[in-house]
């Protein structure tokens, strides 16, 4: 019997596995089996958008944590495809900060180019992952949805790929329980409208934070307070923003906070992160790790050094999105197939450690790009993923960087060169802050 893959979600980081196995394939490779789970109706993961918010139809947790008017917070530039560009998806060079459904469509496109869509079993949330030492293979326990029936599988590998983002981070603050108004986690934020001639509050300083934020304000927020645990985002804010320290309490709709200052606000949006989650693997194949550059336990951040038969992809905190997880997922599925051989279990935690020990150096976004890029770079030198330029793709990362301290509602106005084909984005045709249909249509329309 040939070799069997699960691989756990079909977002960007799944569907980068199955085209990294399809491009193996495609080039006369014999692969493995390939199944990949998925419990949404759909592939792209967060891009997926949908209306629902807490539980879906079948009672599961909803994976999106996206909204609308969501629009990409970096350049495109710097998450092309090295073998599937913009240009060859839309037929054309494109803006360089596209909307949520325009990023949805050119996943999509890769995938569907790649034929791909039949190793997916969609509805069908994985419910455990076990690992048996004498059989030396994993099996997974998934469930049909729409069938209701729940079936058990053995594989030689196992790549979680569900993403980290999905699942809320959600504090407590005194008063929440009497607070006359909203309270939500930016997961269920869907629509800045609701929040129109409102006094928001947000609590935290994440990229969430910057963005619903932004939102809020775009779609007519009366005015907008963020308060931050360790400091502020210390962006040029539009007059009706206000950065404070930490919320202590609230009273009625008077928030506290830590200065002694006070605030009457509507709605409280929590943009305070998200926990890695994996409530299908038990304790010894459990990834367990806070949101950093540098997810500890995993060789070349992709491997679990415990079982270098577990593989685990974009479980970083992010600045390189799609081409990273390409990257992850040519160097895993080189693993899998025999193509690369890995070193004893000493030497692969005496190679984390090194990233481990620069991790802790990192101070600025600076620092973590280009980290971020150093790692990239490793895993394509041990792959045929196609090359491209990382320090030019670090590079557009500092214009994108500084053009935000210049301006943090008018950085999606500029445009920037692709890594990929060097082909200029042109300048979108309305400013993002009149930009109020986020449709694909009007994005793209030349008129």
């Amino acid at each position: 019997m040939s070799k069997r893959v699960a691989i756990i979600g079909a977002g960007p980081c799944g569907l980068a596995q199955l085209r990294a196995f399809q491009s193996a394939k495609a080039k006369g490779a014999d692969i493995p089996e390939v199944v990949c789970f998925e419990k949404q109706d759909d592939w792209g993961g967060l891009w997926n958008y949908t209306w629902r918010t807490g539980l879906d139809e079948y009672g599961e947790p909803v994976h999106c944590s996206m909204y609308r008017y969501l629009w990409s917070n970096g350049p495109k530039e710097c998450l092309e495809f090295a073998d599937y560009t913009f240009e060859e998806h839309f037929g054309k060079p494109i803006a360089s900060y596209p909307p949520r459904a325009v990023l949805w469509d050119y996943i999509k496109g890769r995938v569907e180019k790649a034929g791909v869509r039949d190793w997916i079993r969609f509805r069908t949330p994985v419910r455990m992952v076990t690992y048996d030492d004498d059989s030396g293979k994993f099996t997974v326990t998934a469930q049909d949805l729409v069938k209701g029936h729940t079936y058990s599988e053995e594989f030689d590998n196992v790549v979680v790929a569900n993403g980290h983002f999905s699942t809320p981070n959600v504090p407590q603050f005194d008063g929440f329980e009497t607070f006359n108004g909203r309270v939500l986690h930016a997961h269920d934020f869907r629509d800045a409208l609701e929040f129109k001639d409102k006094d928001i509050l947000i609590i935290g300083t994440s990229y969430s934070a910057e963005d619903i934020g932004s939102q809020c304000w775009k779609y007519g927020a009366k005015s907008l307070t963020v308060s931050h645990r360790t400091a502020p985002m210390g962006f040029h804010w539009p007059d009706n923003w206000q950065e404070v320290p930490l919320l202590v309490k609230v009273d009625g709709n008077t928030a506290h906070f830590k200065d002694g200052s006070t605030k009457d606000v509507q709605a409280i949006i929590l943009c305070t992160g998200y926990l890695h989650h994996f409530p299908f693997l038990p304790d010894g194949l459990r990834l367990e790790t806070g949101n950093l550059m540098w997810a500890h336990g995993l060789y070349k951040g992709v491997v679990w050094q415990n079982n270098p038969k577990l593989f685990y992809l974009g479980m970083q905190d992010q600045f390189y999105t799609f081409n990273m997880f390409d990257a992850q997922a040519w160097f895993a599925r080189d693993i899998m197939m025999g193509r690369i051989e890995l070193p004893s279990k000493e030497a692969r935690l005496k190679d984390e450690q090194i990233w481990i020990d620069r991790d802790a150096t990192l101070e600025t976004d600076e620092d973590m790009i280009w980290f971020q890029g150093d790692n990239v770079q490793e895993l394509i030198d041990l792959t045929d993923y196609p090359s491209f330029d990382i320090e030019a793709t670090n590079q557009t990362f500092m214009a994108w960087e500084h053009h935000k301290h210049d301006d943090i509602m008018t950085f999606r106005n500029n445009s920037y060169t692709s890594l990929m084909t060097g082909a200029q984005a042109p300048a979108h045709h309305t400013p993002w802050k009149d930009a109020l249909d986020d449709s694909m249509e009007d994005y793209l329309r030349t008129d």
